[in-house]
Order: C-alpha cells, then structure tokens, then sequence
C-alpha cells in the first residue's frame, strides 16, 4: 500500500498536466500579442485632391486588408493621389489607374460634338454665347491639364463660372439647361451629354519617401487592383 502511494505521488496527475499546458499556451499568446498589436497599428496619412477622390476609396480598402491605419491631411501626406503629373516631380511617382477628362453639357444645351479647335473657342468666350461655361480654380490638377492640353495657353473666358470640386461641376451640369464644364469621367453622373474628350491621363499615387514597410504595401495593392 505504501508502495502504491508513492508511485502516485511520482506520477502528475491528467488534470496537473492540463493546467500547466494551459498555463504555458497562455505565456506564449501574451509574449507574442504586443508584435501583433504592432503590426496592426502602422499609420499612413494620405490626401488626395478632389478630383481623384473615388481612388480614396481604393486606398482605403486596401489599408484595411493590411490592417493599416489611414489618418487623412494634406500636411505632409506619405501618399497624395492625384490625376496627371504635376509640373514638378520630386518625389517617387506609381500609377494606379487612368482617368479620361470629357467636357460635358447638359441634356438641353445647344452645344454639340466639338473639335479641339471649338473646345478652346468656346472656354475662351468665342463660342456658342448661350452657353454657360464652368471651369474649376486654376491650380486643380484637372484645370491644368485642360489648360495644358484644350487651351494651350489661351485664358478662359472671364465669364466663367468657377466650381470648387467635381461634384459642385457635376450638380450644376445637371441643373443648369446651358451649363458647359469640364468632368473626369468617374464624376460623370445624371442626365448630361460628352461632347469632347480631352484626354486619358495616369493617375497617380506620389509617395513622399521612398516607399517601405506600411506604405509599400499599401502602394502595391492599389496598383494590383
């Protein structure tokens, strides 16, 4: 009897050897949480101008597939996106898409198909005058590449109404019979008519520095998608 006391005493009972398994899972679970909380908690500030805004939702996708977290500001963004180079380039430039730029009118207006040459006519004022020309502040990436490739140096009418984002554009094409104005084609919503098509353009992700760790990720996604 003594004999068989002992012998229980050297082996660990079934319910001893669970707890401290458990207890040893546990140590490793806690030891590795804080390099998974780590990696969950990358930060990227983005912005984007308005026009390439739909691309934002992108961006935002793909952040979330790599639980990275997304601040937006236009103070010294890592990513900006953008339609078109702008005019000086310092920093590293990945196209993630193209965007075509149409001029657009309303359903009702008179303004028919248009060639270049009666495009920048008609932004210049010496067009159609029943028509309602709309264009966006000059330094918009989409203005300047209508400037750039439409106007070709010429000034637009000082007749022109003045629309602050793609949206406000498409609103008033939408609500104004005369309206003429210029859209990227992912703004182009409701009853309205293309006329011209200026161009497809590359839009573009513009890292600040060269890309690594969060934000290379992030750049590879949206090119992928």
């Amino acid at each position: 009897m003594i004999l068989a006391m002992m012998e229980r005493l050297r082996k660990p009972r079934r319910g001893d050897m669970v707890l401290a398994l458990f207890l040893l899972s546990s140590f490793f679970i806690s030891c590795a949480s804080p390099s998974r909380t780590a990696q969950q908690s990358q930060t990227i500030i983005a912005y984007s101008t308005s026009s390439a805004q739909p691309w934002m939702n992108d961006l935002f996708t793909c952040a979330d597939k790599l639980s990275v977290i997304v601040n937006v500001t236009a103070e010294q963004p890592d990513i900006s996106l953008r339609i078109g180079e702008p005019d000086i380039l310092l920093s590293h430039a990945y196209q993630i898409d193209e965007e075509e730029i149409l001029i657009v009118t309303h359903r009702e207006s008179g303004v028919q198909n248009l060639s270049l040459e009666e495009a920048e006519a008609l932004f210049s004022g010496l067009g159609d005058l029943s028509a309602q020309v709309w264009v966006y502040p000059s330094e918009l990436d989409v203005q300047r590449l209508f400037d750039q490739f439409v106007m070709q140096g010429r000034s637009v009418t000082s007749s022109a109404r003045v629309a602050v984002n793609p949206q406000q554009m498409s609103d008033a094409l939408n609500a104004e019979s005369n309206a003429v104005g210029i859209l990227p084609r992912h703004w182009k919503a409701g009853d309205v008519r293309e006329v011209y098509s200026v161009g497809m353009f590359p839009v573009l992700a513009i890292a600040r520095e060269e890309p690594q760790g969060a934000m290379a990720l992030v750049l590879a996604c949206l090119q992928n998608d």
